[in-house]
């Protein structure tokens, strides 16, 4: 059983049909799957979608690149825990200096305040950092105790070191099934299995075998398979451990 851990297939964009995505994942093993928000109306879709199909969860935040026009229905939502009981995080929130949709003062006052809600709520957070930890790491610092996962992680030794030191989980999708530079792949070999999530971030970076096409949960067998061949274990161990992570994280 595997568990995607970050998907975007409850946006109004999403190209394929849905009952058709859920179908193909369930046959591939794909049995939970976590829709995550990004700005105020995909956080209110990833709700509403999870609470219409079984086995799937929501988390709620404006993304770095989103973080210039506000979430206040992020912070509704969050107020309404209780009706909406599908949530199990807060994000996919963070800094992204590799662009800058949004100013990057407004990036760290837009993260800073969703990590305070995170940490009233006691919920984990999905980590979006990109060419930012400079900036990342003092601001986490300030908010001990929270848990959560560096989603779609790509960065150096010495962030992966620091993120496993502060209990973080680390998030692998398509990209480290297709990456050619053996030292990424180095670096993701050295992800303790019990800090590894699986994920697709659905329709994006679609894994080998199928780059070019649109990415979807079932997709994430492929990435789960990638790591179970270069660690030399059976793909239900894999799987069984990163879902036994998924449960432990978001309690799904």
């Amino acid at each position: 059983m595997l568990t995607d851990t970050h998907c975007h297939i409850h946006e109004a964009g999403y190209p394929l049909d849905v009952g058709d995505v859920m179908s193909r994942a369930h046959s591939m093993g794909v049995g939970k799957m976590i829709c995550v928000g990004t700005d105020n109306t995909t956080s209110d879709e990833a709700v509403n979608f999870a609470r219409n199909h079984e086995n799937v969860w929501a988390s709620v935040g404006a993304h770095p690149h989103d973080a210039k026009d506000g979430f206040e229905r992020v912070v509704e939502l969050l107020r309404l825990r209780d009706e909406h009981s599908s949530i199990v995080a807060v994000g996919e929130i963070g800094l992204d200096y590799f662009y800058t949709h949004s100013p990057r003062e407004v990036q760290i006052a837009a993260f800073e305040a969703q990590l305070q809600m995170a940490y009233e709520a006691k919920l984990p957070v999905i980590f979006h950092v990109r060419e930012a930890f400079d900036d990342f790491w003092p601001i986490f610092s300030n908010f001990r105790g929270l848990r959560g996962v560096l989603h779609s992680f790509t960065d150096n030794t010495s962030n992966l070191e620091r993120g496993l030191s502060e209990g973080l989980y680390i998030g692998l999708n398509g990209i480290s099934t297709f990456t050619k530079d053996e030292n990424q792949q180095k670096i993701f070999d050295s992800i303790p299995e019990t800090h590894m999530l699986f994920e697709t971030d659905a329709p994006f970076l679609t894994p080998s075998p199928h780059r070019g096409k649109v990415n979807e949960p079932a997709f994430v067998r492929y990435v789960a398979e990638h790591h179970a061949s270069r660690r030399g274990v059976e793909l239900e161990h894999l799987a069984r451990v990163t879902s036994a992570n998924a449960s432990t994280l978001f309690g799904v």
